[in-house]
């Protein structure tokens, strides 16, 4: 006689109130976002009309579209490897017992907990003609540059406030993978023969890496949904050539007199297929590390 395996129902009863929650806040909306995405939504007479693909067909032929992968990419260029190999060589020289080295700690950490909102304003007086850049500028002989108002600037300006923002959160994951890093092996390498600097190479920088790899995925995703910087510094210009992705999601839906929701969860459905394949990279990254000797 077979015996029917019984049910522990008690951790699904614990789950149900955050699933129905996530359900509600998360996964229904989701889902009529994917569904709005195949149709012609009216926001005046809130109907929307099926018409299949021309949605997908109309961005792909978007010219402005391919603009915002391409800045997003570029974004993605420019700011992950800074944040991956500059928070560690700040983690490396705070995570040292000497006086005052708690100061300096919680000084790089202080642009995180600012919010972006007010880090982007500040640094917008900063950029200004007259801003506190230019003003330095000006003291050694160099004119005024445009950094928000030139195409080729813009977004490489609104770049250094995303790495600016950064730095400190980074810095305390690497922090945390360094003060797990036996001091018996730097003992050791010292008697082997490496100095101060050889040291690192021989042996932080290969102890570092699933921190190294973790911390390219999260800034990658977090890269690829920028938008706060965007909209306080730029609002996409000049020219489109600041715009990202996520604006430009978010200039369709909501940022016009006519807005048009079908595309734009179109555009979010785009966005959605690229933060889901660096979230499958990241976490085939957390495996292979997981299973390193």
């Amino acid at each position: 006689m077979i015996r029917r395996r019984q049910v522990n129902w008690t951790p699904y009863l614990f789950l149900a109130p955050a699933l129905l929650m996530l359900g509600i806040t998360v996964f229904l909306p989701a889902l009529q976002a994917f569904y709005l995405s195949f149709t012609n939504y009216d926001p005046i007479a809130e109907t929307a009309s099926w018409q299949g693909g021309a949605n997908f067909a109309r961005l792909a032929k978007d010219a402005v579209f391919w603009q915002t992968i391409r800045n997003t990419v570029l974004y993605l260029c420019g700011v992950v490897p800074i944040l991956v190999f500059v928070p560690l060589l700040l983690a490396i020289l705070v995570d040292r017992k000497l006086k005052g080295m708690s100061f300096f700690r919680a000084a790089y950490y202080v642009p995180v907990i600012i919010s972006m909102v007010v880090a982007g304003i500040a640094w917008k007086f900063i950029y200004a003609e007259n801003g506190l850049l230019n003003q330095l500028l000006k003291v050694v002989g160099i004119p005024a540059i445009p950094w928000l108002t030139s195409p080729g600037l813009a977004l490489f300006s609104v770049m250094m406030v995303t790495v600016w923002k950064g730095l400190g959160y980074y810095m305390t994951i690497y922090l945390a993978g360094l003060q797990s890093i036996p001091a018996d092996l730097y003992e050791a390498a010292a008697i082997d023969g490496s100095d101060r600097y050889t040291k690192h190479w021989d042996i932080t920088i290969p102890l570092m890496r699933p921190y190294m790899l973790l911390v390219a995925v999260i800034s990658a995703i977090a890269a690829t949904k920028i938008f706060e910087e965007v909209y306080v510094m730029t609002q996409g210009g000049p020219r489109n050539s600041s715009k990202t992705v996520v604006y430009y999601l978010y200039q369709q839906g909501f940022g016009s007199s006519n807005p048009d929701l079908s595309y734009a969860c179109t555009i979010g459905l785009v966005l959605f297929a690229i933060v889901f394949l660096l979230s499958i990279l990241n976490l085939k990254l957390s495996q292979n590390n997981a299973n390193l000797p």
